[in-house]
C-alpha cells in the first residue's frame, strides 16, 4: 500500500478539477484508476473526509491524503512458459507469440497462455493494471496467428497503449500466405466488419451494421508453378483499423482467403494442386496446420518516453518452410 499527500500551493491550480489536479500529480497513476480511488474513498482532505467527487475543485492550501492498495494478485496462475522476449523495460514488454499459444485464459483454455506465461515472467514488476497485478494486453492475436505483441506492465502504460490502438496511431503490418493473387497487385480494402449473419463463429464484410475497417495490401511473391496463373502469393497486409480476424475477413473477401485458414478459406483439391506445384508442395499446403498469418511489424510510441519503436519478427519456421518449398516448386 502507498500514500501520497499532496497539498494545493499554486494559485494557478486552484479552482480545477480534483481528479485533473491529481493526475497531473500523481503521473503513474492514469485518470481512470485515479477515478476509482476516488469513487472508493481512497482520496479525503487533511481533516480524513473522503472526496468522491473527482469534479470537485480544489482550493488553495487544501491537502489531500491517497491511498493507492497494493495491487491484488492475480486470478490467473503464473505459469513457467518460455517467451520470446525482443524488448522490455519498467512499463512494458515486447514480444513475438508463436502460433498455438492463446492470449487470454477463457472456457477451454483456463490456463497456458501468455497471459499466465507473462505472470511468471513479470513477477515482481507489475505495479497493478485497474488495482491487479497483471500484465495489460491492449490487442491481441489469434490463437494460430504468430508475431509480435506488446504488453503493458503499469497502469499508465496500459493507458497509454490502449489510446494508441483507439486511435489507431500505430502501425501493425502482416505477412498471409493467400491462394491465388490479387489483383491489383497492391490496393485497398474497405470493407466495415461485422457478425456473420448466420454463422456466430465467423466476421464477415458488411453493408450494414459492422465496424469501418481498411487494410492496405501489397503482393511481395507469386508463385506460379506449372500454370499460366499464380497459384499463390504472399502478401503484406497493413491495418489502418484493428477489426477481429481483418486481414482473414479481407482476405476472404477479395477472393484471396489464407492458406490453411479453417474458418475462411478452403485448400484447392489435391490434384489441381499437384499438378500446379507438385505432389511435395501440394500436400505440405493442405497439411499446413494454421492459417498462415504473421504479424510481422508493430511501431508504436512508447506511453511513458514518447520515442518512437518498432519491431519486427522472420516468418516462423512453419511458414518459412513452406514459402522456401513453394519457391523450390515454382524453379525452372
Amino acid at each position: 500500500m502507498a500514500f501520497h499527500t499532496l497539498k494545493v500551493t499554486d494559485p494557478a491550480e486552484a479552482g480545477g478539477r480534483l481528479d485533473r489536479w491529481l493526475a497531473a500529480r500523481l503521473p503513474t497513476l492514469s485518470r481512470t484508476r485515479l477515478k476509482a480511488l476516488i469513487q472508493a474513498g481512497q482520496v479525503c482532505r487533511a481533516d480524513g473526509t473522503a472526496v468522491r467527487e473527482g469534479k470537485r475543485p480544489v482550493a488553495l492550501g487544501e491537502t489531500y491524503r491517497v491511498t493507492v492498495p497494493a495491487a491484488a494478485p492475480a486470478i490467473p496462475e503464473a505459469q513457467a512458459i518460455p517467451l520470446d522476449i525482443l524488448y522490455e523495460d519498467d512499463h512494458l514488454v515486447v514480444l513475438v507469440k508463436p502460433a498455438g499459444l492463446v492470449v487470454h485464459p477463457a472456457a477451454g483454455n483456463p490456463d497456458a497462455t501468455l497471459v499466465n506465461a507473462l505472470l511468471h515472467h513479470c513477477r515482481g514488476s507489475l505495479s497493478g493494471i485497474g488495482g491487479v497485478a497483471r500484465p495489460g494486453i491492449v490487442h491481441r492475436l489469434d490463437k494460430d496467428t504468430s508475431g509480435v505483441m506488446v504488453a503493458a506492465k503499469t497502469d499508465r502504460a496500459h493507458q497509454g497503449l490502449a489510446q494508441q490502438f483507439a486511435e489507431h496511431s500505430l502501425t501493425r503490418r502482416y505477412r498471409a500466405l493467400v491462394w491465388g493473387a490479387p489483383c491489383p497487385a497492391a490496393g485497398r480494402i474497405d470493407g466495415a466488419i461485422g457478425r456473420h449473419p448466420v454463422d456466430r463463429k465467423r466476421m464477415a464484410v458488411r453493408a450494414t451494421g459492422g465496424k469501418r475497417a481498411v487494410t492496405h495490401y501489397e503482393t511481395l511473391d507469386r508463385f506460379a508453378g506449372r500454370g499460366r496463373a499464380a497459384a499463390l502469393a504472399l502478401v503484406r497486409c497493413t491495418l489502418e483499423t484493428g477489426r477481429t480476424h481483418q486481414v482473414r475477413v479481407h482476405m476472404a473477401h477479395m477472393g484471396h482467403p489464407l492458406v490453411g485458414d479453417p474458418l475462411y478459406g478452403r485448400a484447392p483439391a489435391r490434384e489441381r494442386l499437384a499438378r500446379a506445384l507438385g505432389a511435395p508442395a501440394a500436400d505440405a499446403l493442405r497439411g499446413f496446420p494454421r492459417q498462415a498469418l504473421h504479424a510481422a511489424d508493430l511501431t508504436f510510441r512508447h506511453p511513458v518516453s514518447g520515442a518512437a519503436l518498432t519491431f519486427s519478427a522472420p516468418l516462423p519456421d512453419d511458414m518459412a518452410a513452406l514459402v522456401a518449398r513453394l519457391t523450390a516448386a515454382d524453379a525452372p
